[in-house]
C-alpha cells in the first residue's frame, strides 16, 4: 500500500505555515505502515499524476491570481479530481478551487478552478481569531472529535452553491459568511478556512483525509497526550 501527499506551490500558498498539514498526514501515514511519501511542487514544476492528497494553503491576492493561472496552465489538478484523488485547501486555496473569488479593496472579481461549487466575494469585516465549529459532513466524528479547531484570517466571505455541502457548522468564529457554515465538500474536494495548522490540531480530520485516498477506513492512533491537549484547547477556545 503506497500514497503520495502533494504540497502544491507552498511558495505562493504556504504563508501561514499550512505545508505542516502535508507533514502531519505524512506521520499518521507512515505510523500505521503505510508506504507514504511528501512531494512539493511549485509553479513551473508538473503536478504528479501519482498524486493521491494535493494540498493548498494560505496566501495574499496576487498569490491566488498567480497559483490559479500556474495550475489552469498545469491541469495537473483537475485530472487529479476526475480520477479520484484528494484535494485539501486552506484559506485562500479554498477561495481558488470555486468559481470566482475577488482580490483588492475593490472585490475585483477572478475565475477560480471550478472544482467547488462555491464564490467568494470580500466580506464587510476581515475574519481574525480561534474558531470553533462542529464538523457535520460525511465522515464527522463524536465526542471531542466532532469539533473542529483552529485560526482563522481571511476577508472574503465563501457561499456554496447547490453541489456543494458544508465541512461544519460554525460555533465560535465567522466560516464561511452569515450562514453559520464553515467550509464545503465536493466529492473528495475539500476546503475550509481555518490555518493552525488545522491538520496537527485535528487529527481525526487528518484521518478521514487519509481514508478517501485510500478508500478503507484506519485504526485509530490512540494519543492520550494529545487528546488532553485538545481538551485543553476546547476550553480554552470558549471562554
Amino acid at each position: 500500500m503506497s500514497l503520495e501527499i502533494v504540497n502544491v506551490y507552498q511558495s505562493l500558498l504556504g504563508i501561514y505555515g499550512d505545508q505542516g498539514n502535508g507533514k502531519v498526514l505524512l506521520k499518521r501515514a507512515q505510523w500505521r505502515g503505510i508506504d507514504a511519501t511528501l512531494t512539493q511542487v511549485e509553479p513551473g514544476q508538473p503536478l504528479p499524476d501519482t498524486g493521491d492528497i494535493f494540498l493548498l494553503g494560505g496566501g495574499e491576492d496576487g498569490a491566488q491570481t498567480s497559483a490559479v493561472r500556474a495550475l489552469k496552465a498545469d491541469g495537473g489538478l483537475h485530472r487529479a479530481v476526475d480520477r479520484g484523488a484528494v484535494v485539501f485547501a486552506v484559506c485562500a486555496g479554498y477561495q481558488v478551487l470555486g468559481h470566482s473569488f475577488g482580490v483588492g479593496d475593490a472585490d475585483e472579481l477572478r475565475e477560480g478552478l471550478g472544482l467547488l461549487d462555491v464564490t467568494t466575494t470580500r466580506g464587510p469585516k476581515r475574519a481574525v481569531g480561534e474558531v470553533l465549529h462542529r464538523w457535520t459532513a460525511p465522515g464527522a466524528q463524536a465526542g471531542d472529535d466532532a469539533w473542529l479547531t483552529g485560526f482563522e484570517n481571511h476577508g472574503g466571505y465563501t457561499h456554496l452553491g447547490a453541489d456543494a455541502t458544508p465541512l461544519a457548522r460554525r460555533e465560535i468564529g465567522v466560516g464561511n459568511a452569515d450562514d453559520g457554515t464553515e467550509g464545503a465538500v465536493q466529492g473528495k474536494v475539500v476546503g475550509t478556512y481555518p490555518h493552525g495548522p488545522i491538520l496537527p490540531r485535528n487529527p481525526a480530520l487528518a484521518d478521514w483525509l487519509l481514508q478517501l485516498a485510500l478508500d478503507h477506513e484506519l485504526d485509530p492512533l490512540p494519543s492520550p497526550e494529545h487528546d488532553a491537549l485538545r481538551r485543553d484547547r476546547l476550553a480554552a477556545v470558549r471562554r
